[in-house]
């Protein structure tokens, strides 16, 4: 019987826009009013694209042109990252790690290697706390020391010198356009990450790495019809992962997940309603 063949992964440029380097100024309620309506719009122009209406579609083009196009987008998710505003999640991430990392600081020679997707900027928390080499990607960035790459089209590694400590998805998951697509980001995640064994003789790396560090907006996990915080860890499970930490706020779910193996367990998530409800809204992630 002939081999099936495989189809291609989903690129993600027809998800998550590009950034640009220099923002101008925009509120704190603007740029909330900006980043809900345009995801909105995202969503409406998917279903849109979806049903094959040419006309609604080309509609919603103009209206997100109306609002500054994606430039302006661009310009609210750089803002919503500002330090003043409490938006760089990587600062979660390191008050999980630095007790780890700082007890490790003379014991360790080489920095631990981090993959950052979805790079906004050079200046995180993550960036300036001297513990990593950061290789950043973006879908099209703009910035010095973010290297323009699309996750789902960056080679596997061929060994160790190309896997990471860990990875950061951060807001990234989210503007994948369809479940599935989200699916295989996941899987493709702990490709690129360390064999668990790497840490047996680190007893002060082994609890937090290899890892996977995950950000949603809050809507995603809280008020899905398709997914709840159970089924997110079923999911991760089935990849090999285990949370490791979590915090929950009004507007985004953070999470660490240790990748606990290399064998992902042949486990099907389809698309199945959990929690019922109009004001629901219709985030899934599928594994097939």
């Amino acid at each position: 019987m002939a081999a099936k063949s495989k189809k291609p992964l989903k690129s993600l440029k027809a998800g998550r826009p590009p950034t640009v380097q220099r923002p101008k100024s925009i509120s704190r309620t603007a740029t909330k009013a900006l980043i809900n309506r345009h995801h909105l719009l995202e969503k409406r122009k998917r279903q849109a694209i979806a049903k094959g209406d040419k006309a609604d579609e080309a509609a919603i083009n103009a209206e997100i042109e109306a609002l500054g196009g994606l430039e302006h987008y661009q310009q609210a998710s750089l803002q919503g990252q500002r330090h003043d505003r409490g938006g760089d999640s990587s600062r979660i991430l390191m008050d999980w790690l630095k007790p780890c990392l700082s007890s490790m600081e003379n014991t360790v020679d080489e920095k631990l290697r981090m993959l950052e997707v979805g790079a906004l900027s050079t200046e995180n928390a993550c960036s300036q706390s001297g513990y990593f080499d950061i290789q950043r990607i973006d879908l099209n960035s703009q910035g010095e020391g973010i290297l323009q790459q699309d996750f789902m089209e960056r080679p596997l590694p061929k060994d160790n010198s190309e896997r990471f400590d860990i990875i950061s998805l951060s807001l990234v998951l989210n503007f994948v356009p369809d479940p599935k697509g989200r699916g295989d980001m996941l899987r493709r995640t702990a490709a690129f990450l360390h064999n668990p064994g790497r840490y047996i003789a680190s007893p002060l790396l082994k609890p937090n790495f290899p890892s996977l560090f995950l950000v949603l907006p809050a809507p995603c996990v809280t008020n899905s019809r398709y997914l709840d915080e159970e089924r997110l860890v079923a999911i991760m499970a089935a990849l090999g992962y285990s949370r490791n930490q979590s915090k929950t706020t009004q507007r985004l779910v953070y999470s660490l997940w240790r990748k606990d193996t290399d064998r992902t367990a042949r486990q099907s998530f389809v698309k199945k309603e959990l929690r019922p409800g109009s004001f629901r809204n219709n985030f899934a992630i599928i594994l097939k």
